[in-house]
């Protein structure tokens, strides 16, 4: 019934337009079909996606359905649960709280709920972070019979956030949920008002997000998405929603993919907190001993693809969502889907990065010869002798005969590097004509290539 649906849908995609025309027809082009071609490959039922270019939002677009039964067709309008999202924006509403002196990011939890374990030494921050070692009282990657039946936020304090905790504040990194019904909490006694009044109020609806959604008052019904999960390669079956209370402070919200790149474009430009809230926003955090996190406030910071990278993904009861900024490029990449099974949003997300980042520093030199070896043109001088030698008739020859009619590549991401003999090692993954391949290239102080070496490969 999926592959029907999606099928079906693929002929009404003119009916779900994209929201400007900053992509190019080709671009475009290249982008629904790895999206459909993902959501077929994975039997995920839709995908709402949202493209920021060069500082604008370029495309808007959504795919399959977004339910299955009656079938509801996903448009660019369909709400999801954004899952963790929620967390960088919940963080956000910490930063204006601190902006109004009404709270401050080093407050310790004790001020606000002295109950709490350790309520005398784990701070704000530390929740925001997740360096306060409260156990994660969602950890799981399905829903647990327990998360069917209502809670409330009191409930979840008094429970989990009364444990001991996992580690001594600051001392380690660790997911956790719990630190931000903590946290979500304490915006609410700091505001005087429920966390997603205040929220509504000083972020969507200044940035002119009205169609936000409280999952944890409500649940979403149609035409808005339905969440699904697969046992495992069995059809999609509808995901028994988490219940009421569950959601609080850690994952509260459904959007569009579009209102998120509207939430993306004010952490790019810088429109919604004070300059000093967004280097706070926006700086990894470091433990005790110095190390770093990767992590700021609800937000990873790293590099990809040679450029910073500001990203978070999500687990909902039924969504995995991704959020990807690359400030450099004054870019973003929003992906929405409602299944709870495998990875479908990383991978949309991926494919859309490879459409719209040009390449940087050696992953754009590993592309040119990637092509090169396709098309059997291949440049012997960027080759060391002894590639040149393995690269002979035969080989090279198998190169094109198998790697030419895959077409262009729609995913070639490095997923590592080392030093190994004297070089530069670096392991890349590709997709090309929806067939998975891995790559391992060697790369000589020179600057030559001494290895590349491409094999089949699974996802």
């Amino acid at each position: 019934m999926l592959r029907q649906a999606i099928v079906l849908l693929a002929a009404m995609m003119a009916s779900a337009p994209g929201h400007a025309q900053g992509l190019d027809d080709y671009s475009k082009a290249k982008i629904d079909h790895a999206v459909m071609a993902i959501l077929e490959r994975t039997k995920t039922p839709s995908a709402s996606i949202a493209v920021i270019k060069d500082g604008k939002i370029a495309y808007v677009h959504a795919y399959g359905v977004a339910r299955l039964s009656p079938l509801v067709k996903a448009t660019p309008a369909t709400r999801y649960q954004i899952a963790s999202l929620s967390k960088e924006i919940v963080a956000a509403a910490a930063l204006l709280l601190q902006q109004d002196g009404k709270l401050s990011l080093d407050d310790k939890v004790g001020k606000w709920l002295p109950d709490l374990t350790a309520a005398n030494i784990v701070t704000l921050r530390q929740c925001l972070t997740h360096t306060a070692g409260y156990p994660d009282f969602w950890p799981q990657d399905y829903v647990t019979e327990w998360m069917l039946h209502p809670t409330s936020t009191d409930a979840i304090l008094a429970d989990w956030a009364k444990r001991p905790l996992s580690f001594d504040p600051g001392s380690s990194w660790q997911y956790s949920n719990t630190g931000y019904v903590v946290a979500g909490r304490i915006i609410e006694m700091a505001a005087g008002r429920p966390l997603f009044d205040f929220i509504n109020d000083r972020i969507f609806q200044r940035l002119g997000i009205t169609d936000a959604v409280d999952i944890n008052r409500m649940p979403l019904e149609a035409p808005d998405a339905l969440g699904y999960i697969r046992a495992a390669l069995a059809p999609p079956q509808p995901q028994p929603p988490a219940a009421m209370g569950w959601m609080f402070g850690a994952w509260p919200f459904a959007l569009t993919a579009e209102d998120l790149a509207v939430w993306d474009l004010s952490i790019l430009h810088h429109t919604l907190l004070s300059a000093e809230s967004y280097v706070v926003e926006l700086t990894s955090t470091k433990l005790n001993n110095g190390s770093d996190t990767g992590y700021s406030l609800g937000l990873n910071v790293g590099k990809r693809y040679g450029r910073l990278i500001i990203s978070h993904t999500g687990e909902g009861a039924g969504y995995l969502s991704a959020n990807r900024l690359y400030p450099d490029d004054d870019t973003a990449v929003v992906v929405l889907t409602n299944t709870f099974s495998g990875a479908p949003q990383n991978d949309i997300a991926d494919a859309i990065d490879f459409v719209i980042l040009p390449p940087k520093g050696m992953d754009a030199q590993v592309r040119a010869v990637f092509d090169s070896l396709q098309h059997g043109r291949s440049d012997r001088g960027a080759f060391t002798a002894d590639f040149n030698a393995y690269l002979n008739a035969r080989t090279a020859a198998a190169y094109v005969r198998t790697l030419g009619p895959l077409g262009p590549p729609t995913v070639f991401l490095q997923t590592g590097s080392t030093d190994r003999g004297g070089m530069k090692s670096y392991d890349y993954q590709i997709v090309a004509g929806d067939r998975p391949l891995s790559l391992s290239v060697y790369v000589t102080a020179e600057g030559k290539f001494e290895q590349f070496l491409i094999a089949a490969a699974t996802r």
